[in-house]
């Protein structure tokens, strides 16, 4: 086991270990930690505690020391000059006439390098741009192209839910999303229904689907045939969420009728998953 400091340099994004280097830390406290871009300042989001060597990326990277106040004001002069440079990068991209949209501009803390965040629909030759920024600048330049996915965490924003985006929000890696997923969970395949607005499948579909594969394999699944206590059913609309079916006495003229999966015992599952 090894002891380490758990340390964000973004809200929404991954946590890094550091060595403590004998320095008790609380979680939320601002640390200068040393990484393989020179020195950061992150936020602590779980204090010293250990975990197996296994998890551990070989160097361990030291946790220098608690942020001071003239660290503090530092991180906020670079905030501002984030801003400014954001400003000039795109001023330089209409004048290249480039074919890139500017994202994020992120300074590193100690000031060495600058980099520019940018989403295009293609390779973009940017060279010419990297030389004005350098001569603008007189430090480190670096262009690096992300998805939409990575533009919409940056950025943020509400989703048709109604909260904000859970990328921006909590999750701090991305994962597949596949339709599948949406068929699994009972959900309208119209694309503007199950995509965010990035574009892409909604990253919800990933993390909620362990749940609903562990409901579906209990829940009888639309055209099944059950016992209930009128009799043999056939189910016609189920809600996995709740336990819900509405079924239909075979070889009746009844209307469907709603009982709860506790309630019945499967006899057969349709030969097709429908939803």
């Amino acid at each position: 086991m090894t002891e380490v400091v758990s340390v964000k340099f973004k809200d929404s994004g991954r946590e890094y270990y550091f060595a403590p280097d004998g320095i008790k830390v609380n979680t939320g406290d601002s640390v200068i930690v040393e990484t393989q871009n020179g020195l950061e300042i992150g936020t602590v989001s779980a204090a010293n505690h250990e975990v197996e060597d296994g998890r551990i990326v070989k160097p361990l990277k030291k946790m220098l020391r608690r942020a001071t106040e003239r660290d503090l004001k530092k991180l906020a002069e670079n905030k501002k000059k984030e801003g400014e440079a954001f400003k000039i990068c795109e001023e330089l991209i209409s004048a290249h006439k480039l074919d890139m949209k500017l994202v994020e501009v992120e300074y590193s803390f100690d000031s060495n390098k600058i980099v520019f965040f940018f989403t295009s629909d293609g390779r973009v030759d940017f060279r010419e741009l990297v030389k004005d920024l350098a001569a603008r600048f007189h430090t480190r330049i670096e262009l690096r192209q992300i998805g939409v996915r990575d533009e919409a965490k940056l950025l943020g924003g509400i989703g048709i839910c109604g909260q904000p985006y859970c990328c921006a929000r909590f999750l701090s890696d991305f994962q597949p999303v596949s339709i599948k997923m949406a068929k699994e969970q009972g959900l309208s395949l119209n694309p503007t229904k199950i995509s965010g607005s990035c574009g892409r499948l909604m990253c919800c579909l990933k993390y909620e689907q362990d749940a609903y594969e562990y409901l579906n394999s209990f829940t009888p699944n639309i055209g099944a045939t059950v016992q209930t206590e009128e009799g043999l059913a056939t189910v016609t609309d189920v809600n996995v969420i709740t336990g819900n079916l509405f079924v239909k006495l075979i070889d009746s003229d009844t209307i469907p009728f709603k009982v709860h999966r506790d309630d019945v015992k499967l006899i057969s599952r349709s030969k097709k998953r429908q939803k």
